[in-house]
């Protein structure tokens, strides 16, 4: 089954551990190509998983070194399958956070 959701609508979205707890809000969604198509294969949440993305600029890339001062950030790699996102406003993660690889600076 092949189910779209608008992607605009996930990003900032907070994401929920199965204690209920916050984890982090998606910050970015990594896609690759399948045929005519984008599929996701995983989500990027967290604080660190922001200024990820701002890192795409010069300007991002001094702000994340100015405010991380070398330290890594808190963020998560999601993989596509380890997330419900049956209802897309309250995503909901479907195995343990300590189960999911931390985003590091590369």
């Amino acid at each position: 089954m092949v189910r779209e959701i608008h992607a605009e609508l996930l990003l900032g979205r907070q994401v929920v551990a199965l204690d209920g707890k916050a984890v982090g809000r998606i910050e970015e969604i990594i896609a690759e190509p399948k045929g005519n198509l984008l599929a996701v294969s995983e989500y990027h949440i967290g604080s660190y998983a922001l200024m990820e993305r701002l890192s795409a600029s010069r300007f991002g890339r001094a702000l994340m070194d100015f405010f991380t001062a070398g330290k890594v950030g808190q963020g998560y790699r999601i993989p596509w399958n380890r997330l419900d996102l049956s209802d897309p406003e309250r995503p909901k993660l479907l195995c343990p956070v300590d189960q999911l690889a931390k985003l590091k600076r590369g």
